[in-house]
């Protein structure tokens, strides 16, 4: 069963470098760790290599991402950019797929997989589609979001809850998994280019470039797309929001191998099946 994930005490950072405190407590999941956090940026001038008072690590020198060293989490600073239509992306990366993604954060999706990595996440494969369809793999990662609302009051929820399937018209229920994305290499200068920096960071189509994917089957043919925005739970245009991504810890004893499976939607099971 789910449960509430409480604010206490919420203040958003923005790219311009105005740091502001996040307070997060409570139970997030049933399957989740018992998390109770202060999420802040760290202090202008700390060292991007020490953590502050809250574990915060900066871990990029150029935008506004940080390691929480404590409660295993990567958080980063973004802003919504779409509120309707369909959806190829939750996130993507400024300058990128902006037209396809409801969130356009502030950072790189290669600053964010280390710092995934550097939380204790397990990478699974990307999809393949060739001789057949191989979902995408690895572990669990919950995607929660800290906003305020046009009069001032503190908000949160989860990334499904902005995305909606277009066949049931409820909310997403699918988990994202660490697929990992990969590298390809430019021929003339030898360098290597990690390849969810074009725009594949949080998708909700399925993409072999992809940084975190659905492990079902979604189409990102245009005429088969299964999700779109979730209009009348995304608030305006601009609205900043801190997104934190947290990889599920998986339970532990007899019994429990369906319980850390990643979930899907019921629909598109049924219609890929």
């Amino acid at each position: 069963m789910m449960q509430k994930w409480t604010i206490e005490r919420w203040l958003i950072g923005t790219a311009a470098g105005v740091l502001f405190g996040v307070f997060v407590g409570g139970a997030l999941t049933a399957q989740d760790k018992a998390v109770e956090s202060k999420t802040a940026a760290p202090a202008e001038g700390q060292k991007a290599s020490t953590p502050d008072a809250n574990g915060l690590v900066k871990i990029s020198k150029n935008h506004p991402v940080w390691l929480d060293t404590k409660r295993k989490a990567v958080v980063m600073d973004g802003e919504v950019c779409l509120r309707e239509g369909q959806l190829e992306m939750f996130a993507c990366p400024k300058g990128t797929k902006e037209h396809e993604s409801i969130i356009a954060v502030d950072c790189l999706p290669e600053e964010v997989h280390a710092g995934l990595l550097a939380a204790g996440a397990k990478p699974g494969t990307p999809v393949k589609f060739d001789p057949e369809y191989v979902p995408a793999t690895g572990q669990v990662v919950d995607v929660f979001l800290l906003w305020k609302d046009t009069e001032g009051a503190t908000k949160q929820g989860k990334a499904q809850d902005w995305i909606k399937h277009m066949k049931t018209g409820k909310p997403m229920e699918s988990d994202f998994v660490f697929s990992g994305s990969g590298f390809w290499t430019d021929e003339e200068t030898g360098k290597r280019h990690y390849q969810a920096n074009g725009g594949d960071f949080i998708c909700v189509s399925n993409f072999p470039t992809a940084m975190l994917d659905l492990p079902v089957k979604s189409s990102q043919a245009n005429a088969d797309l299964l999700f779109h925005a979730n209009t009348e739970k995304i608030p305006p245009k601009g609205t900043k929001v801190r997104v934190v991504l947290i990889p599920r810890a998986e339970r532990k004893g007899p019994g429990v191998e369906k319980a850390n499976e990643p979930k899907g939607d019921k629909a598109e099971e049924k219609s890929s099946s």
